[in-house]
Order: C-alpha cells, then sequence, then structure tokens
C-alpha cells in the first residue's frame, strides 16, 4: 500500500511534466502539429483544471471532511506564515551568499512561491485521501494575496524596475479574478453542504477519484509546455539553499506552529500531516514569473526550481514515513 502510494504520486508527476516538456519540443521541431499554440494550450489546461476539474472536486471534498473545529480556523493563518517564513529565510540566505539585487529578488520568490495546488494537493489526496484534499484550499485561502500583495512587491523592489502594475493594482484585482472567484465560490458551497447535514451522493467518490489526479496532472502538463533548461550547473549553492529552506526549515516551523496550535488533535492529527506536507513542497513554477518581468536572473529561480521538484524524490518517501509515525 505504501509502495502504491510512492509509485501513483511519482508517476503522476513526472508524466504530466515530461508528456507536457515533449510536446513543447515536438511542436518547435515540427514533428507534431498542434491545432493551437502552445502557450494557448498551456493556458487552456490551466483554465480547465482550475475553473472546473479542481472545483467540482473541492466541493465532493469539502462536503464530507470534518471542519467543524474552531482550531481550524488558524488553518489559513499557517498556510501564509509558510510563504512569509520561505521568503523571509530566503533573503536570509541571499544576504550570507552575498548575491546581487537581482539575484536576491529571484531567490526570494524560489523561498517564498510553493507548490501547493498541483504537486501539494495530489500528495494530500493520495496520502491522506479525500479528508486530506479538502484542507488544501482552506491552508491556500492567502496564498494568492501573499504573492501579489507581498512578493511581487518585494521582487520589483530588488529590480528597481518601474514596470509592469503596481502593487494594489494587482491586490484588487484579485476580487475580479475569475481563478479565485471560482475556487473561494466551491470551497464555500461544499463547506454549506457539509454544515447542512445532507449526505454525499455516492457517485461523488469515484467522481473524485478521477477528477483530483486529473486536476493535478493537467496543471502539471501545463507546466512541462512552459519548461526551459539553463544553466542548473551555475547555481547549486542557491539552489542548495532554497532546498534547505524548503524541505527543512519552512516544514520545521510550520509543523512547529500548527502542532502548538493544536492540530495534532484533530482528526487523527489530520490538519497537523496536511501543514507537515504542504509546507515541504517545491518552488511553484510562478515564482519564474517576478524575475521574467522585473528582469531578475531568470535561470537562477528556473534552477532552484527544478532541483527542488527533482528532489521530490527523496522527499515524498520521508513526508510518507513521517505522516505514517503519527
Amino acid at each position: 500500500m505504501i509502495a502504491a502510494k510512492l509509485l501513483t504520486s511519482f508517476a503522476v508527476i513526472l508524466a504530466g511534466l515530461l508528456l507536457g516538456y515533449a510536446i513543447q519540443v515536438l511542436a518547435a521541431r515540427g514533428v507534431i502539429r498542434l491545432p493551437l499554440p502552445v502557450d494557448a494550450l498551456r493556458k487552456g489546461l490551466q483554465r480547465s483544471a482550475l475553473l472546473f476539474v479542481n472545483p467540482v472536486a473541492i466541493v465532493g471534498a469539502t462536503w464530507i471532511v470534518s471542519i467543524r473545529d474552531a482550531a481550524l480556523a488558524a488553518l489559513p493563518l499557517v498556510g501564509l506564515f509558510a510563504v512569509v517564513a520561505g521568503g523571509v529565510l530566503a533573503l536570509g540566505a541571499a544576504r550570507l551568499l552575498r548575491l546581487p539585487p537581482n539575484k536576491t529578488g529571484s531567490l526570494f520568490c524560489c523561498g517564498s512561491f510553493t507548490n501547493i495546488g498541483s504537486i501539494g494537493a495530489l500528495v494530500c489526496y493520495l496520502y491522506l485521501g479525500e479528508p486530506g484534499f479538502a484542507l488544501v484550499p482552506i491552508y491556500k485561502i492567502f496564498e494568492e494575496l501573499s504573492y501579489y500583495g507581498i512578493g511581487f512587491p518585494i521582487a520589483k523592489h530588488y529590480s528597481g524596475s518601474a514596470a509592469a502594475e503596481g502593487r494594489w493594482d494587482r491586490v484588487k484585482g484579485l476580487a475580479r479574478d475569475p481563478l479565485i472567484l471560482v475556487s473561494v465560490t466551491a470551497l464555500a458551497l461544499g463547506g454549506s453542504l457539509n454544515a447542512s447535514g445532507l449526505e454525499r451522493p455516492v457517485i461523488y467518490g469515484p467522481v473524485n477519484a478521477v477528477f483530483i489526479p486529473l486536476g493535478a496532472f493537467m496543471l502539471l502538463v501545463s507546466v512541462g509546455l512552459a519548461l526551459r533548461f539553463r544553466r542548473v550547473g551555475d547555481y547549486l549553492r542557491e539552489s542548495a539553499a532554497v532546498a534547505a529552506i524548503k524541505f527543512a526549515a519552512v516544514p520545521l516551523m510550520a509543523s512547529t506552529l500548527a502542532w502548538s496550535l493544536g492540530f495534532g488533535l484533530i482528526d487523527g492529527g489530520l490538519p497537523l500531516k496536511v501543514v507537515l506536507i504542504l509546507s515541504s513542497m517545491p518552488v511553484a513554477f510562478n515564482a519564474l514569473i517576478p524575475p521574467s518581468v522585473y528582469d531578475l536572473d531568470l535561470d537562477l529561480a528556473n534552477s532552484c526550481w527544478f532541483v527542488t521538484t527533482a528532489l521530490l524524490a527523496l522527499v515524498l518517501p520521508a513526508l510518507l514515513f513521517a505522516i505514517q509515525a503519527f
């Protein structure tokens, strides 16, 4: 059973990334002809997953999860803490490494931006089932707000760039973003059905067994469609620093906070396990967006993404062992 969980998680992650990358390369070389441009295909996959597949799964999972404990109200704050702590630690690492501003901004993004929505959600589902997956959107409620309200402005500060829209324009834009609105609506609908006492239809279980991995797979394919392998070997120090932040410092700090809030006593420690998993995820692919927009060191960000994602080969078994030990 444990081996099956590991193999499934590795298979979905690798298959999604490799399929997207293969399509990108084959299309660029003219081996295959796509019905639409690669960038349009990438965005279409993302929107389909985030506007349809994931919301259906969120409603179904939230419908049956136990969310009546008042302590869970602090779960989004723990998620915000993990994001902010990763960024602060990355700024400290940049100072120790004596990085110039353009590299410091990129390292900050890699320390802060975390792959919660695709890989994190998938691992929570495979390791903890629907109840674990249902807590993911609660944990990440402040994720987008922290990225646009804190992450982008700090990245821009290290570039000295005056380009692109301002901080408050981005934050206000969140209220009109259909991707965020649909996710919040799905979470609210699932929570309302949960509180109503209505029994979830039996068919929803098999539906989510397909939709949850499918949503993650679609997002991973979209990431593969945009992958660029550059000078990874030139940024081993920076990548090692980010890996230490992502896989050691932040999980320790976030899990300690979750434990102090009593998460280990709720539903057999389910919220604590979710925090451990989500705070141990690699650099998110959207950590490459601020370096691209603000002319920071994009190769550094790309290298940190690649190294931390590759290290999942070691991190995922360790996480499975840890949650089994609870």
